[in-house]
């Protein structure tokens, strides 16, 4: 299964409203970012233990780490969580930006390091969410 097909399938898996909310998403962050890198990563290792929740992935940036190794990963990050959706924002150095950023003008919306989570769209302002990814995108 090629990951377009794997993205429309994880997001049809989703319950309502989630599912359209993620549906969504997936076509603004795809109107941002034109013809970026897809991902779809299933949340498990290599040993095919569940480590995380899936995610929808966007964008390409090479993660270097101290012992020298590199790891081709996203930027962006789409993922269903328990209560709602999280939207991860990686490659930003400043671990207070989002939130001193974005937090404010964002709504009901939790915001850490390179996360922010909400239960549902019509909780937020989608237009500071896609300002958030926009500088993901373009500046990480």
């Amino acid at each position: 299964m090629n990951v377009q097909d794997q993205i429309t399938e994880y997001i049809a898996n989703q319950p309502e409203p989630k599912r359209s909310e993620m549906q969504e998403l997936h076509q603004r962050i795809l109107r941002i970012a034109l013809e970026c890198k897809l991902w779809y990563e299933d949340g498990k290792n290599s040993e095919n233990k569940t480590v995380s929740n899936p995610n929808i992935g966007y964008g390409f940036q090479v993660l270097k780490y101290a012992d020298g190794k590199t790891k081709e990963f996203f930027r962006i990050g789409v993922s269903a969580n328990t209560t709602g959706i999280s939207v991860y924002i990686l490659g930003i150095k400043d671990k207070t930006f989002l939130a001193q950023t974005f937090g404010k003008d964002l709504g009901k919306a939790s915001v850490t390091g390179y996360c922010i989570k909400f239960k549902t769209l019509k909780d937020i302002n989608i237009d500071v969410l896609e300002a958030a990814i926009r500088y993901g995108i373009e500046t990480t």
